[in-house]
């Protein structure tokens, strides 16, 4: 199945008579007039001329619901307002949470305002439990006269400001400007109790800023449990089980056994506030960044990822390139419902050489988390994250088992200017 939005267009009365029905309207107080209709189809093709845009919603290219946005004020603040509408054979299979997710990217990519409200009846459980899964917060209730009756509405609001520092100061602010590496922050091993220290020990370098290196001559950092895949990296943080057992950070697939036993590590270990990174991709196929904070794991549940950027080197061109950012449960049963459903995690379009130094961050509250990249919001996830995480920058080379390792390209080099924390 694949959900788009296209723009409104002349010929879209239809769709607005197949939405006019006692059930699309129970909770709108009931059809309008075939009058009605028409002075609302005039209104969807105005919106455009007024600060909006309404787009018809297809499901493989057939003809859905309708969606969009329009100029608005909530108490004095001028906002965009959202409405969307269905049609009953494609409704509970996802096609308006895919529709809102492209009507918020377009809202994002629109920019001139910073708040999106919707107004679903309060008896509306389908479209309340949709601006939930969005990120949207409850500002509160309200009614007013609608089609000769009464409309009682929740408020809700997705929050899209950029990031505003001000006033706050870093707990930590990591440029990596010394001659060695911060022993009390950094263990420089990728997840070591899968595989060992010598296998998985970062090549790096720091002094003005830190460079995460693989060469020719790195290993494959687990074969027997993630084949010819080569890693450099640092975390903060290290709790596994003894030798032989299960117990371990990253839990990334199944039947994993701890085959050496570390020393744990609390290093530095945030619990909601700000985390950012100033970093560049690698643009070759085989190549990802990443910089992902993870769950230290005092509990098994407890092992959710905070995806703050993650950067596939296939995925970037000229103009720009995709960064995945969200949560990914891993672990954490209590986040596999709205990743599934594809609210926790998405891909955003950035534009600019992501493989120069880029701005990736995310302010984490108990409620949710709102990701930004060089200042803009590009995504809130509904996730409640309540326990300390460990921070893991990552360079990956995932070579295509069709053809040979490119070592020509090597080494592969990714750049980490500063990593900052704020309370």
């Amino acid at each position: 199945m694949t959900v788009t939005i296209e723009p409104w267009g002349d010929g879209d009365l239809p769709l607005l008579e197949r939405m006019n029905t006692p059930e699309m309207t129970a909770h709108l107080g009931g059809p309008e007039s075939a009058e009605d209709l028409e002075r609302r189809q005039a209104r969807y093709l105005r919106v455009a001329d007024t600060g909006g845009r309404m787009f018809r919603i297809e499901v493989d290219g057939e003809p859905a619901g309708g969606i969009g946005y329009w100029e608005s004020d909530e108490d004095g603040i001028p906002v965009y307002e959202a409405g969307w509408s269905v049609v009953p054979e494609h409704q509970r299979v996802g096609v308006a949470g895919a529709a809102l997710r492209l009507l918020i990217a377009a809202v994002r990519r629109d920019g001139r305002r910073a708040l999106l409200t919707a107004y679903p009846g309060v008896d509306n459980a389908a479209s309340n439990a949709l601006c939930a899964r969005a990120g949207f917060e409850v500002r509160g209730e309200g009614r007013e006269p609608w089609r000769g009756g009464e409309l009682h509405f929740r408020i809700w609001a997705l929050d899209l400001s950029p990031l505003d520092l001000t006033g706050r100061v870093a707990t930590v602010d990591e440029r990596f400007d010394s001659d060695t590496l911060s022993p009390d922050r950094w263990w420089p091993f990728y997840t070591p109790h899968w595989s060992s220290r010598e296998r998985t020990a970062a090549r790096y370098e720091v002094g003005d800023g830190l460079l995460l290196r693989i060469d020719e001559d790195t290993p494959p950092w687990a074969p027997e449990w993630d084949g010819d895949v080569r890693v450099s990296h640092l975390q903060t943080g290290q709790v596994s089980g003894d030798v032989g057992t299960t117990e371990g950070q990253h839990r990334f697939r199944d039947g994993l056994v701890v085959r050496e036993a570390q020393p744990e590590r609390r290093l530095w270990l945030p619990h909601f506030g700000v985390i950012e990174v100033r970093m560049s991709a690698v643009r070759h196929p085989d190549a990802m960044v990443a910089f992902w904070p993870i769950g230290v794991e005092d509990a098994p549940e407890e092992s959710g990822e905070i995806c703050i950027a993650e950067v596939f080197g296939s995925e970037i061109d000229d103009g720009g390139g995709w960064v995945g950012v969200g949560v990914k449960p891993q672990n954490d049963p209590r986040l596999r419902d709205a990743f599934e459903r594809g609210w926790s995690f998405e891909k955003v379009w950035v534009d600019g050489d992501l493989t120069q130094p880029h701005d990736y961050a995310v302010e984490w509250t108990p409620e949710r988390l709102r990701f930004f990249v060089d200042g803009r919001w590009v995504k809130t996830a509904a996730a409640a994250i309540d326990y300390p995480v460990q921070l893991m920058l990552d360079l990956y080379e995932l070579p295509d088992p069709s053809s040979p390792r490119d070592t020509d390209a090597l080494p592969h080099v990714m750049r980490v200017e500063r990593v900052r924390t704020f309370g």
